[in-house]
């Protein structure tokens, strides 16, 4: 996968929104592919990126990732035909199981059997979308009501997934699969596993893409970006309820999740630090230092995924935002100088 296709993405902890659409009409202007706004306990990604499809011509947007936990399949499947019809056709519909965290502290929901919910909410939004009726488990003896809009069967759905069962559910029902945390030399070996599953299960499906990347940040001087970089990498080991530190562990890198973990006893997403011993994780999971620095460190990504989806760590200043979309632009390739603001 040498393409060199680019994404851009942000976590939940960004709640700036004049900045999240400046992000994205920079990153369209740019020629990235596809920017990808998150849902957690914060802003509700649908009508951002309904202000965002107003303010942009050609990238995809993406919510990625929606919780099942949190709206009904048919809520599901409105929200995506509705901004299928306002980004003109360039939205992808991101799906994904949460986190415990979030489903019973924030949802007020039982976190139990994520897969099979994560398969049955994903089942069940692409029929309404097909235009069939919903499948009534509650209220089976209800008249089904189909979805007042047109069918848009050929919505894309991308499902986040990292543990076995639920990059399952990726693999066998998603358009594509949007992990994060995943270690840069991991990622090819887990990518090629999840196409054989899916043409096992699936032989005569359509394309399977594969988005994900490192968080990025570029800066005037790099050890700044590494730190930005660091930070957040360390309060998702540290502070999301185990999910992220469990898969980055599975990895491989258990040992430097421990050294992670145990340097940040009170995690802060902006005040987080990677000690020494764990700087492995940095390397595997950042793309962080001057605009050349995250130009050559992205290289490797792009053998590893279709679209490598960059993650801006939260609360960034806008002057080191813009300096790492240019740094990681599609167009930024080796030899070509590209502007670095330092204001």
């Amino acid at each position: 996968m040498t393409s060199g296709r680019r994404g851009v993405g942000l976590t939940p902890m960004e709640t700036r929104r004049e900045v999240i659409v400046r992000t994205a009409v920079l990153a369209d202007e740019l020629g990235y592919e596809i920017f990808a706004l998150p849902e957690g306990w914060g802003l509700d990604p649908a009508p951002g990126l309904t202000e965002i499809a107003l303010r942009t011509a050609r990238i995809r947007l993406a919510s990625a990732v929606l919780s099942v936990w949190g709206r009904t399949p048919a809520t599901l499947a409105m929200t995506a035909a509705t901004l299928g019809q306002v980004c003109g056709g360039r939205y992808v519909l991101g799906l994904g199981a949460s986190t415990q965290a979030l489903a019973e502290g924030f949802h007020d929901t039982p976190f139990e059997h994520p897969a099979a919910k994560l398969r049955d909410v994903v089942t069940k939004v692409r029929a309404l979308l097909a235009g069939q009726p919903p499948q009534l488990g509650r209220a089976p003896a209800a008249r089904p009501v189909r979805l007042g809009q047109p069918p848009a069967p050929g919505l894309p759905v991308w499902v986040a997934a990292l543990g076995p069962h639920t990059t399952r559910v990726a693999a066998e029902l998603g358009d594509g699969w949007i992990p994060a945390l995943v270690a840069r030399d991991y990622l090819p070996g887990w990518a090629a596993r999840l196409r054989q599953l899916r043409q096992a299960a699936v032989p005569h499906a359509g394309p399977f893409t594969v988005a994900a990347g490192p968080f990025a940040a570029a800066a005037g001087h790099g050890e700044e970006a590494r730190g930005i970089a660091a930070s957040c990498i360390a309060w998702y080991l540290s502070a999301m309820g185990g999910v992220y530190a469990r898969s980055v562990s599975s990895q491989g890198y258990a040992a430097q999740v421990q050294a992670i973990i145990a340097a940040n006893p009170r995690p802060s997403p902006r005040h987080g630090t990677i000690p020494p011993a764990a700087q492995a994780v940095l390397d595997q999971l950042a793309a962080c230092g001057t605009g050349d620095q995250v130009r050559d460190q992205l290289q490797p990504w792009d053998r590893a995924a279709d679209i490598v989806t960059i993650l801006l760590p939260p609360g960034m200043p806008w002057a080191a935002i813009e300096a790492t979309l240019h740094a990681a632009a599609p167009s930024a390739r080796p030899g070509r100088r590209v502007r670095q603001q330092t204001t």
